[in-house]
């Protein structure tokens, strides 16, 4: 892997692996704004809509994909096989646009609702066709007790100031999860003209280990090449731009506990690079409000990043 993409002073190795293990026990943060945080195992719901990508089972797993609830929301973790799930608007007010959505949950768990179905849901009511990645996960523990037990022990790390992603790292330890990246621009772009998507008008938008999921791909991703991304509470050091980086949008609480005290470098390197990018700091939110109604300014998210892709023309369909 070329080194352009390196920042100086952040190529020491394990860092982006600490980052990973950081974001392990990102999606549990919600707990401190949710009564109801008891990991119940449940059946899986139905995904006669999801579309394997092809990429293959994850080397050497043993246990099995299986399901949870957890803050009203529905979490998916041992994910073995991507898929790729569409929610396509009305023909009659879609865009043209596509967003590629990746929840979060530290490479070990997706929070499939929060972060992924509701975001989609409200893309296609605005004439978005909106594709829900679930993407390979880290194995975890199939039993729910010793799976609780490995992220409390994860949890006393998460006090540490997130390190700068090293993008030789990111392709060490995301290969399962950029292949499923690339995989689904490449059959969102091969059924383009089925979907009435527009192929130079897909986007990717991630939360969380997903921001990190959106930005590896952005930077070290093969053939990927998406025309916008959102980095919704996800690290935000610096890396270098590469010169045919898309439009950013950003989005950050500034009670986040992982990653409101780390510097901003990502958009600031975004703006010297002279690329357009887009920056919303909430007073208050906490970490993985995505969807949640909550009665903060960080709910106002979704409205502003509906914003930003009409300005950049994305809401309406190309003349």
């Amino acid at each position: 892997m070329k080194s352009n993409f390196l920042t100086p002073g952040c190529s020491h190795f394990g860092l982006f692996r600490q980052s990973l293990l950081l974001a392990a026990c990102l999606w549990t943060a919600q707990a401190v704004a949710q009564a109801n945080d008891t990991m119940t195992p449940i059946a899986a719901p139905d995904q006669s809509n999801a579309i394997e990508l092809g990429t293959g089972p994850l080397p050497d797993a043993k246990a099995q994909e299986s399901w949870h609830s957890q803050y009203g929301s529905r979490f998916a973790r041992n994910v073995t096989v991507a898929t790729l799930t569409p929610f396509l608007p009305d023909a009659k007010t879609a865009s043209g646009a596509a967003v590629i959505v990746a929840p979060g949950g530290g490479f070990r768990t997706l929070s499939m609702d929060n972060e992924g179905w509701d975001v989609a849901k409200a893309l296609a009511k605005q004439g978005v066709a909106a594709f829900v990645l679930k993407y390979r996960l880290n194995q975890t523990p199939a039993d729910m007790a010793a799976f609780e037990q490995e992220m409390a022990q994860m949890f006393s790390g998460t006090a540490r100031r997130p390190p700068r992603p090293d993008p030789a790292e990111m392709v060490k330890r995301l290969a399962p999860q950029l292949e499923d990246s690339s995989a689904a621009f490449a059959l969102i772009r091969k059924r383009a003209a089925e979907w009435r998507v527009d192929p130079d008008r897909i986007g990717m938008i991630g939360f969380s280990a997903g921001a990190m999921l959106t930005m590896a791909t952005t930077l070290v991703g093969k053939d990927a090449k998406p025309a916008f991304i959102a980095n919704i509470y996800g690290p935000l050091a610096e890396v270098a731009v590469p010169a045919d980086a898309p439009p950013l949008f950003v989005a950050l609480a500034a009670d986040d506990p992982f990653f409101a005290n780390g510097d901003f470098g990502l958009v600031k390197n975004w703006q010297l690079a002279k690329k357009p990018v887009e920056f919303h700091f909430y007073e208050q939110g906490g970490h993985g409000f995505g969807m949640y109604p909550k009665e903060t300014t960080s709910t106002g998210w979704f409205g502003a990043f509906s914003s930003w892709l009409k300005m950049h023309g994305m809401m309406q369909p190309k003349a």
